[in-house]
């Protein structure tokens, strides 16, 4: 088949309605065929003769969706020079739409011998390989619109397509640990109900399983390990064959846009599946390697390592910026998503050897019309010198805040001299964000995340237990800032039981009571555990997994999660868009916008600040301090609130302030008793006496001022 000449834009497979234009960048290529496939496996190779500004193309009459291809580079192979081009290995498309079946792990896909690593692999690759697809770009969106939730209201559910779904009872089988079962009324009713407005999707981009892991008989789960940018990961989808997964995906946002719920991708583009030098030749790597790739400037058959995985991408070069913001938008426009997670975002922005918070990438971004108006989140940091980087980035983004983490894990299980940083945490964490003109929902709060213990292990476990993952519980991190209540694991002994359920709650309202973005890790809500293991990256199985029979066996545990959203939604003081001012903010008003107590009533010191034992405290949120403006331009006003906190192992008797903060108060949230809004305690006037249990959160309600 000879191509007719076609168009160098856009890269990738493009299909018309007629026939598919081909477009593959290489300025190393010395030419370049296209590779299609039959059911059958059999190849048919076309020159693509076309050549400009490094752009090779050609256009197919007849090709159409479904048609399996890939390329073979023919070019200069000099590893020593960072050259790697081998016509022997097909070659994934960095633009394919869609990807079908997975890596089948054999010596003809690598460029060298095993036996021999300077010796030239010419087996060909075809057959072992992902073909590339081409896809329909053509589907029903009906009525589709963005919710485009403001990001103070936002409460972020970081969830696992496969995970999410696995083993839910009403999701038919056939659904499970895919787009669509992610979509089924089931999942979409649960996320509802804990009053999620965005989901956090774990990496979709097509990704495989390394070499490694495959021998071990492990899957990579987490998805980590990207080979296609564009492509919806096939492994999520029921669909199977000619790109059914792009349409999956899409209904999947669709069904959730209609509830109300925005679909955020984490993003994977710092690395790729192909390692290090010693890795498969499966795309870039034969395509351009220098163009993709950030090499050792001095050797260059090696590649900087950044990410811990091998390789990091090449953000210094035009091609590898173009195609991660090709992939940005393509994600927004065409397959609706309304925000991006960037994993180790730090090494995006490694110009040179230092981290740069003005590099080209985040110029890119900052002047697109579409990738800018989404919602951006950087995990801030990498593992190069100098990668983290917490409250460093621009002022676009928003970023998962370690630092809240850490603090509040400490204060929970009773660290020392945590007192001062807590407060700043929980207040938005005006330290890192202020003074670059960002606002509190610039810190993405969360407790647990994926990469670490659960919430019920967080409280069940002092030290990692990862023997599953074959690497003799060397993986996985050492610092987990846990604490398993007095036994480690599982017990039947009931004090440690409660002790944990309470330290459950303690987390998880402090986390949506606090300023800020908060993130909640799906099945935290449920008590999921993963029996100690803080790196499940390589457990694609029921330890991973949500395990739904939880959902009745902690009912109470997900109605008190339910509540604390709710209540966060009713409530502006806790989701405030500008960082308290410690002073009045409005003519008239005598209270400042937010004061600081000690368990007997007085007004914190900075002797009280620092001092190594303390860990308790009472904040007053003034709810007629609040500077915003609803979208109407009126003033938000709310309730005032105190919110006690206790870290002590021992009950305490807290005075309240006096009668100016509030002549009576009732409690609305305690999680000693795991009650969220008005119960049956009675009412405490101001100045009077409360008893605040150990190890307990309390949140108060003004119920009348003074002079009422």
């Amino acid at each position: 088949m000879r191509p007719w000449p076609g168009k160098p834009y856009p890269l990738g497979a493009t299909y018309d309605g007629v026939g598919t234009n081909f477009a593959l960048f290489s300025e190393v290529a010395e030419h370049v065929d296209l590779c299609l496939f039959d059911d059958e496996g059999n190849e048919t190779r076309s020159r693509l003769e076309e050549v400009d500004g490094f752009v090779h193309h050609g256009y197919l009459l007849g090709v159409g969706p479904g048609q399996r291809y890939g390329f073979r580079v023919h070019g200069p192979y000099d590893p020593s020079r960072g050259q790697r081009c081998n016509p022997s290995k097909l070659l994934i498309d960095p633009y394919a739409k869609a990807l079908s079946r997975g890596v089948d792990w054999t010596e003809a896909l690598f460029s060298y011998r095993f036996d021999d690593p300077e010796q030239f692999n010419e087996d060909d690759s075809a057959g072992h390989v992902p073909y590339s697809l081409v896809v329909s770009p053509f589907f029903d969106w009906a009525n589709d619109r963005a919710p485009r939730v403001p990001y103070h209201e936002t409460v972020i559910y970081e969830t696992h397509v496969r995970g999410m779904t696995m083993t839910h009872p009403f999701v038919p089988e056939r659904l499970r640990g895919t787009y669509a079962g992610l979509a089924h009324p089931a999942i979409v009713e649960h996320l509802q109900k804990l009053g999620v407005t965005t989901v956090e999707l774990m990496p979709v981009h097509q990704f495989v399983t390394d070499h490694g892991l495959d021998e071990k008989g492990l899957r990579n789960y987490w998805g980590y390990n990207t080979i296609g940018y564009f492509a919806p990961h096939d492994g999520y989808a029921a669909m199977q064959g000619q790109g059914g997964q792009v349409q999956e995906f899409k209904g999947m946002v669709r069904a959730l846009h209609e509830a109300g719920i925005e679909v955020i991708l984490d993003v994977v583009y710092n690395h790729t599946a192909e390692g290090n030098h010693l890795g498969p030749t499966l795309s870039m790597r034969g395509i351009d390697n220098e163009a993709y790739y950030r090499l050792v400037e001095d050797d260059p058959q090696y590649y900087m390592d950044y990410t811990g995985t091998g390789n990091s991408l090449n953000v210094r070069s035009p091609h590898t910026l173009q195609l991660i913001m090709d992939s940005l938008r393509y994600w927004v426009t065409e397959m609706h998503v309304d925000g991006f997670r960037f994993d180790l975002a730090s090494a995006l922005a490694r110009e040179f050897y230092d981290v740069d918070r003005l590099s080209t990438f985040f110029d890119l971004v900052q002047q697109d019309p579409i990738v800018s108006q989404v919602k951006l989140i950087a995990e801030p940091w990498d593992v190069g010198p100098g990668g983290y980087q917490v409250g460093n980035f621009p002022p676009l983004w928003t970023e998962w805040n370690g630092q809240y983490r850490d603090t509040v894990r400490d204060f929970w299980r009773g660290e020392p001299s945590t007192l001062g940083e807590f407060a700043s945490r929980i207040t938005g964490s005006s330290d890192l964000y202020q003074d670059d003109g960002r606002r509190p929902f610039a810190s993405i709060n969360f407790v647990t995340a994926h990469d670490g213990f659960t919430l019920t292990d967080l409280v069940s476990y002092n030290e990692k237990h990862n023997e599953a993952n074959g690497e003799d519980n060397r993986d996985g991190a050492d610092d987990n800032r846990s604490w398993n209540c007095g036994v480690e694991g599982p017990t039947d002994d009931e004090e440690v039981l409660a002790l944990r359920a309470q330290q459950r709650r303690n987390l998880l309202a402090t986390m949506l009571l606090s300023q800020g973005v908060p993130m909640l890790l799906h099945g935290d809500e449920l008590g999921r555990t993963q029996e100690g293991n803080n790196n499940a990256y390589c457990q694609d199985t029921e330890l991973s997994w949500m395990d739904w029979e939880l959902a009745t066996e902690n009912a109470d545990l997900v109605e008190f999660t339910a509540a604390l959203t709710a209540f966060r939604k009713a409530h502006p003081v806790f989701r405030r868009r500008r960082f308290f001012q410690g002073k009045p903010v409005r003519k008239g008003e005598e209270l400042g916008d937010i004061a600081w107590f000690t368990p007997a009533g007085e007004e914190m010191t900075e002797q009280n600040w620092d001092d190594a034992f303390g860990k308790s405290v009472v904040i007053f949120l003034n709810g007629e301090g609040i500077p915003d403006l609803d979208p109407r331009g009126m003033p938000v006003e709310d309730d005032s609130f105190l919110l006690a906190f206790n870290a002590h192992w021992e009950d305490i008797a807290m005075t309240l302030p006096g009668n100016g903060y509030g002549r009576e108060w009732t409690v609305v949230v305690d999680t000693e008793t795991g009650s969220v809004g008005k119960g049956d305690v009675e009412p405490v006037e101001g100045g009077g006496k409360f008893t605040l249990g150990a190890r307990s959160l309390v949140v108060l309600q003004r119920t009348a001022k003074e002079g009422e």
